[in-house]
C-alpha cells in the first residue's frame, strides 16, 4: 500500500492566534510539507486545484515539478485535477512533462471539484458537468495512447491529425484516479476504464462510500478488468493527533470549530463519529484506520488530511513525524496481514511499464522531421508509422 497525505491549499486564518499567512508563506510551507513527508517515510503527496479565494493552488503541475525537484521517491498527484474545465489536450501535455521532470512520479486524480462558480470562470456550464466529465476525460485517455488522434465531440473544436507532446514517459500514461464524494457516475466511469477509484471519505458516513466503492468494484469486474476484489481503491483521511487523546481534542476544537469547510457545524465530537475523522493518540488512530478495510476492501492507497484549517506549518510538521514515525509503520503491518496474494499493489510508474512490456525496453519516443501538423503524410514518431489513412479515423484502431 501506499500512504501519504493530500491538500486541499486553504489559506485560513489561525484561531489561536488570529493571524492569516500570505499566499506566499503557504506556497513555501506546502513544499516543506512535502519534503518532510518523504523525509518520515511517506510514499505520496498530493495537492487540490483550485482558482479562487482562499485557496492558493491553481497550477498543481508547477508546484509538484518544484517538488519533483527536492525529492527523490515520493509520489507527486493532484486531489484533483478539474477534468470538467480544463483543457484535455492541456492536462495530457502538462501530466507528461511532470511525468519526465519526475522521473515516473507522477500520477493524477480527475474530479468534477466542488466549486460551482469555477465553470464559468473557463467557460463551462455546470449543467454540463458530467457530460463533460465523461468527454473530456475520453478525450484525455486517447491523447496519451495514440501518436496522431481525430477527435470530434460536443464541448471543444475538433481535432485533425493532432499529437500531444512530450508523448508519456516510457509510452506509459500517467495512472488515472477518478475522486467522488457523491457521484456514482464517476465509480463507473473510472470502473470502466480500468482506472483507480479514489473515495475522498472525509465528509460522510461509511455507508456513503461503501455504496460507491462496491459500485466500482463491480463494474470494474464487469468490464473485464479483474475480479471486484482486484479493483484499484483509494481512500482520504483526516486526523489530528497527540500523546495523549484529551490534549489531541484541546488542540485541535478551535481548528474545526472555524475551518471553512465544516465550521460552525456538526460538534467535533459528532462530525468525528460520522466521519472518518480521528483526533486522539496515535494508536487511536491506527485503530481506525487498520479496520477500514473491513469496511472497504483491501485497497491501494490512503492519503490524510494534516494541514488545513489555520493549522501553523510547525503543528503540521509535528504530525507528519507522528503519521510517519508511529502510525504509518504499523498501518503497513495491519493491513499487509492476510492479504489475498492476487490483491494488486499501489500502481507506480514501475510496475506499470513493467507490466507492459516484461523484459523488453520500453519506448522511447523520438521524432522525426514534420512540418508542424499530422494531416499527411507518415507519424511524426520514427518508431511508430501511421497506418494509411489515419489522419480521417481510418485504419487505426482506438486504444
Amino acid at each position: 500500500m501506499q500512504f501519504g497525505i493530500f491538500s486541499v491549499s486553504d489559506i485560513t486564518e489561525d484561531p489561536t492566534t488570529g493571524r492569516t499567512p500570505s499566499e506566499a508563506e503557504k506556497i513555501r510551507a506546502a513544499v516543506t510539507i512535502a519534503k518532510h513527508a518523504e523525509e518520515v517515510g511517506l510514499d505520496v503527496y498530493a495537492v487540490g486545484e483550485h482558482h479562487n479565494p482562499p485557496f492558493w493552488s491553481s497550477s498543481p503541475t508547477t508546484t509538484l515539478a518544484y517538488i519533483a525537484a527536492q525529492t527523490e521517491r515520493l509520489v507527486l498527484s493532484t486531489a484533483t485535477t478539474l477534468i470538467t474545465t480544463n483543457d484535455p489536450v492541456k492536462i495530457a501535455e502538462d501530466f507528461a512533462m511532470l511525468q519526465h521532470v519526475s522521473g515516473g512520479r507522477a500520477d493524477l486524480m480527475i474530479g468534477r471539484g466542488n466549486t460551482g462558480p469555477v465553470y464559468p470562470w473557463f467557460g463551462q456550464d455546470i449543467r454540463q458537468g458530467l457530460p463533460l466529465a465523461i468527454e473530456n476525460y475520453n478525450l484525455l485517455h486517447r491523447l496519451w495512447r495514440e501518436d496522431v488522434v481525430d477527435w470530434e465531440g460536443k464541448f471543444r473544436t475538433p481535432l485533425q491529425g493532432f499529437t500531444s507532446t512530450p508523448r508519456p514517459l516510457d509510452g506509459v500514461a500517467p495512472f488515472v484516479w477518478h475522486g467522488s464524494i457523491r457521484t456514482p457516475e464517476i465509480a463507473e466511469q473510472a470502473a470502466y476504464y480500468g482506472d483507480g477509484f479514489f473515495a475522498n471519505n472525509i465528509f460522510w458516513p461509511k455507508e456513503h462510500y461503501q455504496r460507491l466503492i462496491a459500485l466500482y468494484r463491480q463494474r470494474y469486474a464487469h468490464y473485464g478488468h479483474g475480479t471486484p476484489e482486484q479493483a484499484i481503491v483509494g481512500l482520504g483521511g483526516q486526523v489530528f493527533m497527540a500523546a495523549k487523546s484529551q490534549d489531541a481534542v484541546t488542540q485541535f476544537r478551535p481548528y474545526f470549530d472555524n475551518a471553512p469547510v465544516y465550521g460552525h457545524g456538526p460538534s467535533l465530537e459528532d462530525f468525528s463519529e460520522m466521519t472518518p475523522l480521528t483526533v486522539g493518540s496515535p494508536q487511536q488512530v491506527i485503530d481506525r484506520y487498520a479496520s477500514m478495510r473491513d469496511y472497504y476492501g483491501d485497497y491501494q492507497r490512503q492519503l490524510f488530511l494534516v494541514d488545513h484549517a489555520g493549522l501553523p506549518l510547525k503543528t503540521v510538521l509535528e504530525q507528519l513525524d507522528i503519521l510517519g514515525g508511529e502510525v504509518v509503520p504499523v498501518l503497513r503491518r495491519e493491513l499487509a496481514k492476510n492479504r489475498p496474494e492476487n490483491i494488486p499493489d499501489a500502481p507506480t510508474h514501475a510496475n506499470l511499464v513493467a507490466a507492459k512490456y516484461g523484459d523488453e525496453a520500453p519506448r522511447q519516443a523520438v521524432p522525426g522531421a514534420n512540418r508542424g501538423d499530422n494531416l499527411v503524410g507518415d507519424s511524426p514518431y520514427q518508431d511508430t508509422p501511421a497506418p494509411a489513412g489515419a489522419a480521417f479515423g481510418l485504419g487505426r484502431k482506438e486504444a
